[in-house]
C-alpha cells in the first residue's frame, strides 16, 4: 500500500537531460514538497542503484543543484567514462520555510524527517531501480552542508557516506545568511544545533565522512575547526580546501569530487 496519499511524477515525454520532478503530499511539510531527480537511462536495469540526495543552501529549491552546478550533466559524462557507477541523484527542496529551514524541525514542521524518512521512502516508491537495499549517501552546500552531516550522521545506520561543500557548522552561523531570527530555529536538544556535538553524540554509528571548504570563504574558520576536532578525536574523516569562495562556481567545480568519493565506496 502506498505510504504517501499523493505522488505527483513529471510525464518522461518531456523531461530533458535526465531530470524528472516530484511533488509529493507530507505531514511533515503540512503539505506538498518538491524533489528534482536525476535518473540515468538505465536505472530500470538495476534492483538497487545507489542513491545520492544533495542538500541546497538558502534561497535555493529542488532545482538548484541541477540549475546552480549542472551536476545531472557531470553525472551523466562520469558515468559514461565509467568515473563512477551509474547512481540516481535526488535534489529535494527544503521545505522553503523563510530564507531557508535549515533542516531542522521546528514552527510544527520537521524538516529534517522531510529529508531523512520522506525522500527515500519517496523515490523507492517512484523510481524504478531503488530498493530498500540501495545505498543511500547525502551531501549538501553551505546550509546543506549543514543539513547534510548532521542528518548524515544522526541518522548514519540509514547513510553509507556524506560529503558536504562549504558547509555551515553550527546553528549561530545561520545568522550570516537569513532574515529570519536564529531563536526560532533553537532546538530542544543543544547537540542538533552543531555537526561536532551531533557526530560526537552518534560515534558509534557513524557513516564515512567528507568535507571541504574554499580558503576564502566566509566559513573557512568554521571547517577548519570542526578538521582539528575531529582529528583531536581520532575520527576518521576526510577535510580538502581548495581555492575559492562561497560561490557557485566552488560547487560546480567540486560537486564531482562528492560523486568520486561516494562511488569510490561502491
Amino acid at each position: 500500500m502506498p505510504k504517501y496519499r499523493t505522488i505527483e511524477l513529471s510525464d518522461r515525454r518531456f523531461e530533458r537531460d535526465h531530470l524528472r520532478f516530484i511533488t509529493v503530499k507530507t505531514p511533515n511539510l503540512k503539505g506538498r514538497g518538491d524533489i528534482c531527480v536525476f535518473v540515468p537511462p538505465d536505472a530500470g536495469n538495476y534492483s538497487d542503484i545507489p542513491v545520492v540526495i544533495l542538500l541546497h543552501g538558502v534561497y535555493g529549491s529542488a532545482w538548484s543543484w541541477a540549475y546552480g552546478t549542472g551536476v545531472h550533466l557531470q553525472a551523466a559524462q562520469m558515468i559514461a567514462k565509467k568515473e563512477i557507477p551509474p547512481m540516481i541523484i535526488a535534489m529535494p527542496s527544503d521545505g522553503l520555510w523563510g530564507d531557508g529551514s535549515g533542516f531542522l524541525p521546528h514552527h510544527g514542521y520537521d524538516f529534517e524527517k522531510w529529508i531523512a524518512e520522506d525522500v527515500p521512502a519517496v523515490l523507492q516508491e517512484a523510481i524504478s531501480g531503488i530498493s530498500d537495499r540501495s545505498p543511500f549517501f547525502i551531501g549538501g552546500l553551505s546550509m546543506g552542508g549543514f543539513g547534510a552531516l548532521r542528518i548524515g550522521v544522526k541518522y548514519g545506520k540509514h547513510f553509507m557516506a556524506v560529503s558536504a561543500h562549504s558547509s555551515i557548522t553550527s546553528l549561530s552561523q545561520l545568522k550570516l545568511f537569513v532574515e529570519e531570527g536564529i531563536d526560532g530555529y533553537r532546538q530542544t536538544d543543544e547537540t542538533d544545533e552543531d555537526v561536532l556535538l551531533t557526530i560526537k553524540k552518534y560515534r558509534r554509528q557513524l557513516p564515512y565522512l567528507r568535507f571541504d571548504c574554499g580558503v576564502d570563504d566566509l566559513l573557512i574558520e568554521h571547517n577548519r575547526y570542526l578538521h582539528t576536532q575531529l582529528t583531536e578525536l581520532e575520527i576518521e574523516h576526510v577535510y580538502e580546501e581548495n581555492p575559492g569562495g562561497h560561490e557557485w562556481a566552488y560547487w560546480e567545480k567540486h560537486i564531482s569530487d562528492s560523486l568520486i568519493f561516494f562511488g569510490n565506496l561502491l
